[in-house]
């Protein structure tokens, strides 16, 4: 199976790899005239043919379009930033099983010195969806968005089915929340491991979001990513 590539546009059949995955292609995978990658702009995918590889760049002919399906749901995963271990391992699998758009929270309950820290990891994190991106074959790279407060950020999403993963007595179970004939935008949001506070709760509340659990046990937030993401595609990517 070949690798894909992002490119920033296809131009008079032609297009251009820069920078670092340039030059990652062109000195670790040593690419050399006359080889094959699959190559996308974000919309499309064209089957490309290495031209010239310099130190910087390496210059593609698209030859053929190839043919791609984008998800048949926009997800947006609003995700509480906690150890930035577990963040960005919650990033990349979160690219894996196809959301749309990312948006970190400074939940009440998240560690200042995270929410300090977290603006300068910004273009690593950007990294990391790119390279999950290229790693799954997806047609485009997921948005990432500005760090906002939960409460504003509850208030911006105001179409689709909107899941809020808590631990509140009234819960239902997320089978329960998410029909299987629905398709179209979920929004989803995720707390830190200290849990949303009562403001959050009643935000999130106001804001049409129906509670939803996984079950009994208390998982982890990366995890709670993985299995939430995992449901919403079964019940609503079809076989897609």
């Amino acid at each position: 199976m070949r690798r894909r590539f992002f490119v920033e546009k296809f131009e008079n059949k032609q297009a251009w790899l820069e920078g670092e995955t340039a030059r990652h292609l062109g000195r670790v995978l040593r690419a050399q005239p006359g080889q094959l990658y699959e190559l996308s702009d974000g919309t499309d995918v064209w089957l490309g043919r290495v031209d010239k590889v310099s130190r910087d760049s390496v210059q593609f002919s698209l030859l053929e379009q190839v043919a791609s399906q984008m998800p048949p749901i926009e997800t947006v995963l609003l995700l509480s930033v906690v150890k930035f271990d577990s963040f960005e391992w919650a990033l990349e699998k979160a690219t894996e099983l196809g959301v749309h758009s990312i948006v970190p929270l400074a939940a009440a309950r998240s560690e200042k010195t995270l929410l300090a820290a977290a603006p300068k990891r910004a273009e690593r994190w950007k990294k990391i969806l790119l390279e999950a991106s290229q790693q799954s074959r997806r047609v485009h790279v997921p948005a990432l968005h500005a760090l906002a407060k939960p409460e504003a950020e509850f208030r911006v999403h105001s179409e689709g089915l909107h899941i809020f993963l808590s631990e509140a007595p009234d819960a239902k179970p997320l089978r329960q929340i998410v029909p299987g004939e629905q398709s179209g935008k979920v929004v989803l949001a995720i707390g830190p491991e200290g849990g949303w506070t009562d403001g959050e709760l009643a935000a999130a509340r106001a804001a049409g979001y129906q509670h939803a659990s996984l079950g009994k046990l208390i998982l982890r937030t990366e995890t709670a990513v993985t299995a939430a993401l995992a449901n919403i595609n079964f019940a609503l990517a079809g076989d897609a």
